[in-house]
């Protein structure tokens, strides 16, 4: 088994496209069979951004970054990072400006991480984007290995390599590669209907709950007593 997986099946560059043109992480994620959604505390950096490719895994060891670095220089474009340190937050700089500028020059559009990362400042300027669960600036080591490409569970969600990754403002979400043709026809039907309730609740405020019959017949089960 290598430590360094180089060639491997992607979720292709159609289907990326497709997710692109989706509203929200929730229209994708309730249409999975199970939940893609990665833990609540990985925040986007800077909030109100969007991005959507191919996952590329890597497993670093707690405080070190070397394997970061490697795994810059086989990034190829639509890939994003998604890297865990099994949730050790106390070392930003393992990731940071200059390492993000190299991976924007490699084709990758961010990164997702269960630690920390730094020189935000310098993301924003270079509209790179990061999902972390925080901001550190303490210094790294490069003393020892890592993975890279192998299967990774971050945030409580497996993630293959080569799976879709799409994350907002909301959340990061996680489909697997050979479900995600499939997940976006129905996250299409789902972000239409909501479109439809949307015209209606804006000339109705009642009919989040008056014009959805399954709520309506699950109010009337509990058999609440209300006041005429």
């Amino acid at each position: 088994m290598f430590d360094i997986v180089k060639n491997y099946e992607k979720v292709g560059a159609d289907i990326i496209k497709k997710y692109s043109t989706l509203d929200e992480s929730a229209s994708i994620n309730e249409n999975l069979k199970v939940s893609g959604a990665l833990n609540h505390d990985f925040r986007p950096v800077w909030p109100g951004t969007k991005i959507v490719g191919s996952a590329f895994t890597v497993r670093v060891r707690a405080g070190d970054n070397l394997i970061l670095h490697k795994a810059i220089t086989l990034l190829k474009p639509g890939d994003i990072l998604v890297v865990t340190c099994d949730g050790f937050q106390e070392s930003g700089g393992m990731w940071g400006g200059i390492m993000s500028t190299a991976a924007k020059t490699m084709g990758c559009p961010g990164m997702i991480i269960d630690g920390c990362v730094r020189d935000t400042m310098m993301m924003k300027e270079i509209d790179w984007y990061v999902w972390s669960r925080g901001i550190s600036i303490k210094r790294s080591t490069k003393l020892t290995g890592g993975e890279i490409n192998h299967p990774i569970v971050i945030g409580n969600v497996l993630v293959n390599p080569g799976d879709l990754v799409f994350a907002d403002n909301d959340a990061v979400v996680i489909v697997p590669r050979e479900q995600a043709a499939e997940v976006y026809e129905r996250a299409v039907a789902r972000e239409k209907r909501e479109a439809e309730l949307l015209e209606k609740v804006r000339k109705d405020g009642t009919q989040t709950f008056n014009g959805n019959s399954t709520f309506v017949e699950a109010y009337k089960r509990l058999g609440l007593h209300e006041e005429e």
